[in-house]
């Protein structure tokens, strides 16, 4: 039977990921698509992704629910962000092992590998040096999840793997400048200052650090891509527990504060508060596993901008027609 004919669950269907992978899912033809909202599935109760996995069945499961957030929300919130996102891990990849999935994909974090870790990043670096301590308890929750798979695959030859993407943005992001990761929290913050004629626009640390960013529909895209083409025997085979999905590009926070200044239109200057946290001082996975097997991502950074600004947008209760930079 094809995968896109079999019963496919995606959890966490309602963020970001999860609705970019449900979209792409259909786009290739798959009519089997099962999800439930949070206030319907808390999946961090055993006993209530127990009774979804028994009434439902699903022969192929795409783990994307997780609690997430950026700087701010990973150093204030540690208590939560580890032990959400391990209790999730535990009680839908359990569940998945128990009702007799006959696939299992675990999306993770590239915040993963250690800070000072050599770039571009390898998958075999895991587990080889301290994290950054901003983030590292949604960090060992990840590595917990990865881990969970492999076991499983491991132990029992359950077609379990997990999958690392860099740092993802797009349609359905979080701009909460609480929560928010950066694309979105600058995004916000340059159309606030926008829509005020404000002078200038702060952004947090010192616009050094490099980073690596990846369009949510791309990621999607990969993830259908590796469900259809690959299984756990060839990601562990290589003696590795995981594959890391990119774009094997990245730019200074400095160049993307300009770059998205751009989008926005804002007329305004950077300032850049270097007494706010940096982060990992650069981030960039090496994508070549993945490029081998057949897949490279297609949005460019730019136009994965305007298409993120294009959204938020349309979901401002506005009449006010803002254009594009050309």
């Amino acid at each position: 039977m094809e995968p896109c004919e079999k019963n496919i669950y995606v959890a966490g269907a309602n963020g970001m990921v999860g609705s970019a992978i449900s979209r792409r899912l259909m786009q290739a033809g798959c009519k089997n698509i099962l999800s439930a909202p949070s206030s319907d599935l808390d999946l961090t109760d055993q006993a209530s992704v127990d009774a979804f996995f028994d009434l439902n069945s699903p022969e192929i499961v795409i783990l994307a629910a997780a609690k997430v957030g950026g700087i701010l929300a990973n150093n204030t919130l540690r208590a939560e962000f580890i032990y959400n996102n391990l209790m999730i891990e535990a009680n839908v990849i359990h569940a998945a092992f128990k009702y007799g999935a006959k696939k299992l994909i675990f999306l993770g974090s590239s915040c993963i590998y250690p800070k000072l870790a050599p770039q571009p990043i390898v998958e075999e670096c895991l587990l080889t040096g301290p994290l950054e301590p901003t983030n590292e308890p949604y960090a060992i929750a990840k590595i917990a999840g990865i881990k969970l798979c492999e076991s499983y695959h491991l132990q029992y030859g359950c077609d379990f793997f997990s999958l690392m993407p860099t740092n993802l943005y797009g349609i359905n992001d979080n701009f909460d400048l609480n929560g928010s990761h950066v694309i979105p929290a600058l995004i916000r913050k340059f159309h606030d200052a926008k829509m005020k004629d404000a002078d200038k626009v702060e952004v947090w640390g010192s616009g050094t650090p490099r980073r690596e960013f990846l369009f949510v529909d791309d990621l999607a895209d990969a993830v259908v891509f590796l469900m259809e083409n690959t299984d756990a025997s060839k990601i562990h085979g290589q003696n590795i527990s995981h594959l890391n999905i990119g774009s094997g590009f990245d730019i200074t926070i400095a160049e993307l504060a300009e770059l998205v200044k751009k989008t926005v239109c804002f007329s305004g200057n950077i300032r850049f508060d270097k007494e706010e946290p940096d982060g990992t001082p650069r981030k960039l996975l090496d994508v070549s596993r993945l490029n081998n097997m057949g897949w490279k991502h297609k949005t460019g950074l730019e136009e994965g901008l305007r298409l993120t600004y294009d959204w938020y947008l349309s979901t401002q209760r506005s009449e006010i027609s803002i254009p594009f930079a050309k």
